[in-house]
């Protein structure tokens, strides 16, 4: 069973193929919170908006949200604060808060739907009040072909500071998405529209699977009246008072898991025994604290053969505290030369004999390097990413060499450990900790007793096709 196959359910056992539609809404359906207010936060913070013009914007949004005015002349007015602005220059600033920012803000049970309805074969579309600027990074990230939403006219490269009309909201959401069934032939009747908003009522009657998710107050009666099934999720937008102690509590536990286990070394003379005692208590404690349950496939592979290189794909911090349950004993982690400026963390993974490399000094990350084949030689083994950093989605990045040259160096084996969804409990810039169900795939070891530097490539290149397969849910 999938960490969210609860939520995708209804649609794995729904119908299959193209003429089924999925529509989504993006704001607080696909992505918690209000795209608009970080891009116009940014733009606020970097002095493109006169102090007239925040004036206006908020007159306007005032005005809108008391029903004085439509949301065309909404869209209108804020448009304004554009005029002249380089089209090319605010998608790229969309782009750069997606990476930044607001991938972290989707939500992993909204990317498990839009997953199980790739899975069907179905067309996915986008449908949203928001601009294009606002939405394709998101689409893009999540491999929804088609977007439909509200246009900012653009002349010669620049906003002209007027909106396109009709907006794609309210009856207009509904005008495009019956237009676009139309040109492509889905079924309507037999179509899925996901949103959180009753002004989005016209759309959710159009199709023949209405799915509020978070919705507003009357959205929710609505759907209560007619029996229309009604999702919340809580994996994103602002924490708990229990997740905020969950997180504390989960990572305060490294100081006892230590202290407990410091004895251990003065009666065997061992500071080794004291390592791996603390490191499998922390494990274990700070996984049950946080809420964090592990669904492990090829366990048995972790320990059948030891010493080798651990590689395992970065999506989240706590993949530390995994790996700490998972691995148990004689292993070190390899991690970048600013964790050791960390108050607790630092001071602890220093003791237990962590590798810090600093990322932007290949040539003292080479050198870095070194101490790690020795450990690999005296019989620990490795937990590396090759990565390098943290990916702000699911998406794999591209592998550096380091992790394969330790292994091939000491002779020892790779085995590949692939987190699915870690960043469904922090993801990257996330300070709390959400409980969530963490899917790990662990891989065979691989030999590298036949790697060269002439092949060593081919061979990372194959580890990569591996964790890409797996994460898409075919390499199992």
């Amino acid at each position: 069973m999938g960490a969210h196959s609860s939520i995708t359910r209804d649609v794995d056992e729904g119908p299959i193929g193209p003429r089924i539609g999925a529509f989504f809404d993006l704001d607080r359906t696909l992505v918690a919170g209000f795209s608009a207010l970080a891009f116009w936060a940014r733009w606020t913070a970097a002095g493109r908006v006169s102090a007239g013009g925040l004036a206006r914007a908020a007159f306007a949004t005032m005005r809108f949200g008391l029903g004085r005015t439509d949301f065309s002349s909404f869209v209108a007015d804020s448009a304004s604060l554009l005029t002249g602005v380089s089209e090319e220059e605010w998608a790229s600033l969309g782009h750069s808060l997606f990476s930044g920012w607001l991938a972290g803000d989707v939500y992993p049970e909204a990317r498990a739907l839009v997953q199980a309805h790739r899975r069907r074969g179905h067309t996915l579309a986008v449908v949203t009040s928001a601009t294009r600027y606002q939405a394709a990074p998101v689409a893009a990230d999540l491999g929804i072909e088609h977007i439909m939403c509200t246009e900012l006219e653009v002349r010669d490269g620049r906003f002209t500071g007027a909106a396109v009309r009709p907006t794609c909201y309210g009856e207009g959401k509904a005008r495009a998405a019956k237009t676009f069934a139309a040109q492509r032939r889905i079924s309507l009747d037999d179509s899925y529209f996901y949103t959180d908003s009753d002004t989005d009522i016209a759309l959710l009657n159009l199709v023949g699977r209405p799915r509020p998710i978070n919705p507003n107050r009357r959205l929710a009666a609505i759907a209560a009246k007619r029996g229309w099934p009604v999702r919340s999720f809580s994996s994103r937008g602002r924490p708990s008072l229990t997740d905020v102690a969950r997180t504390s509590l989960a990572l305060a536990s490294l100081a006892p898991s230590l202290a407990i286990g410091a004895p251990l070394a003065a009666l065997d003379g061992q500071w080794r025994s004291a390592i791996n005692f603390a490191s499998t208590m922390w494990g274990e404690l700070g996984t049950a604290i946080a809420g964090l349950n592990l669904q492990v496939e090829g366990e048995q592979h972790l320990w059948a053969k030891r010493p080798a290189v651990f590689v395992f794909n970065h999506q989240s911090a706590i993949e530390v505290l995994l790996l700490c349950k998972l691995l148990r004993r004689d292993f070190i982690g390899i991690g970048k030369e600013e964790i050791r400026s960390y108050p607790l963390l630092g001071r602890a993974f220093a003791l237990a004999g962590t590798v810090f490399i600093d990322r932007f000094d290949p040539g003292k990350a080479v050198e870095a390097l070194r101490p790690a084949i020795e450990a690999l030689r005296s019989g620990l083994s490795i937990a590396i990413a090759p990565e390098g950093t943290r990916s702000p989605t699911p998406r794999l990045g591209r592998f550096k060499k380091g992790a394969f040259y330790l292994a091939m160096q000491a002779q020892v084996p790779i085995v590949p450990i692939v987190f699915r969804n870690t960043s469904d409990a922090l993801p990257k810039h996330g300070a709390v900790i959400r409980p969530a169900v963490i899917e790990v795939v662990v891989h065979p070891p691989i030999s590298t007793t036949r790697w060269t530097r002439e092949n060593l490539e081919r061979e990372i290149a194959r580890i990569h096709d591996l964790f890409v397969a797996t994460l898409d849910g075919r390499g199992t």
